[in-house]
């Protein structure tokens, strides 16, 4: 059998194909420590609410409705115009249900956006995605239809207080001239659990509206749901930026649920591309997020039990980390966001991918760094020094991962 250019492309072993199969082995795999995947925390309050949430629907026939019934290629409609008065009044956003689409889950809307703008253009030119600040998100990486459709630039790394650092966007070597098709970042960035100031979304914004180009905010993780933020910053919105969000982190990663926020424009190119690609996205998880805002509880529950469950999750961590690895060469990027701790070990001997490989056999599953630095135009050491850990598991399971890591790492400093 001859696959095409495009089978070819995507039949690939990838880092995030990878990166799920660990996830999915894990889960089967009696007495793993899941340190690596994505997988939101199991939250009590949150599946509580989910449970009791699940029997009203039931009960008044929109569970049953959402799984018997097509939604338009746009997404749930009382979601989508729920959603748009909610953003509307919270942050005065100028927008309607016109500026938003929904895709089954977030992967897929950056697949079609990246591949909307970037790539071979219609006059035989090649554009890319700007990374300002790598390391960036795993699932970015093979995402092209076409190669080579990413360029991305080190950070400066702020060293902190207390064997902690911070990365913050270079500003003086970006470069954005007409190859650049779209700026994205995420925020809160996975892996490292950076947030990127209000300072540094503004510069990003007035550089991507100066050569007349989108900004896309991967908003995972961010404001205001499900609100994993730690820093005081605000969310941001302009006709320019294409702002994505998700479900997932609210801890509905089954329902596949993305959600893009744009100009009409863009909203209607994915619509468009929906009905082609997936007739329509999944209507359960709209039809849960719509409960939601109805009963008011979808900002409530982000602000007063998911974001301070994970911020208590996230220093723990760090202690147990510092605790357990004591040589001075070991930093930890300062957690103010998202699921994962970014852990640098510099001067390490071996790479990342071979700490992962010596982890895995001892049934502790992380993510190398290497796979995070996308776009990068030369090779790095520091992207061999970092992994990222998932801090979500119980207090005993993330102990007994932690204390094989510091075996692992004590081990490869004093014999490579």
């Amino acid at each position: 059998m001859q696959f095409s250019k495009f089978g070819e492309k995507f039949n690939q072993y990838s880092g995030i194909t990878q990166l799920m199969d660990d996830l999915n082995d894990g889960l089967r795999t009696p007495g793993a420590i899941m340190l690596g995947g994505g997988n939101p925390a199991a939250i009590p309050a949150m599946l509580d609410y989910f449970h009791q949430a699940s029997e009203k629907m039931l009960a008044n026939g929109e569970l049953v409705a959402a799984l018997a019934n097509y939604d338009g290629p746009q997404g749930k409609d009382c979601f989508v115009k729920a959603l748009a008065k909610l953003l509307n009044e919270k942050y005065g956003w100028d927008i309607s249900e016109k500026n938003i689409s929904l895709t089954n889950g977030s992967q897929s809307g950056f697949f079609y956006l990246f591949n909307l703008l970037a790539g071979k253009q219609p006059d035989g030119s090649h554009k890319k995605i700007l990374l300002p600040l790598a390391p960036e998100y795993i699932g970015y990486g093979d995402a092209g239809i076409d190669e080579d459709i990413f360029i991305s630039y080190r950070p400066e790394i702020e060293l902190l207080d207390n064997g902690l650092f911070k990365y913050h966007v270079d500003f003086e070597q970006l470069k954005v001239d007409d190859s650049i098709a779209a700026i994205c970042a995420s925020r809160p960035t996975n892996p490292t659990g950076n947030v990127l100031t209000d300072q540094e979304i503004h510069k990003l914004d007035k550089l991507a509206r100066q050569h007349n180009i989108p900004l896309l905010i991967d908003n995972a993780y961010g404001l205001p749901f499900p609100n994993i933020v730690f820093e005081e910053v605000e969310p941001f919105w302009n006709e320019n930026t294409i702002l994505c969000m998700s479900l997932s982190k609210l801890g509905l990663p089954g329902v596949r649920c993305g959600i893009v926020i744009a100009n009409k424009k863009v909203t209607e190119a994915m619509v468009n591309m929906n009905g082609i690609i997936s007739l329509a996205p999944s209507s359960v998880g709209p039809a849960f997020a719509n409960h939601m805002i109805e009963h008011d509880d979808l900002l409530r529950l982000s602000d007063d039990v998911i974001k301070p469950y994970y911020k208590q999750k996230a220093l723990r961590a760090v202690e147990l980390l510092q605790q357990a690895i004591t040589d001075p060469r070991f930093k930890i990027h300062k957690p103010e966001g998202a699921i994962f701790l970014w852990l640098w070990f510099d001067e390490l001997p071996i790479t990342t991918m071979e700490l992962y490989k010596r982890l895995k056999a001892r049934g502790v599953l992380i993510v190398p760094g290497e796979y995070f630095f996308i776009g990068q135009e030369d090779d790095w050491e520091h992207a061999h020094q970092c992994l990222r850990m998932n801090y979500v598991q119980d207090d005993e399971m993330m102990q007994k991962g932690i204390t094989v890591i510091a075996e692992e790492i004590t081990k490869a400093y004093q014999q490579g």
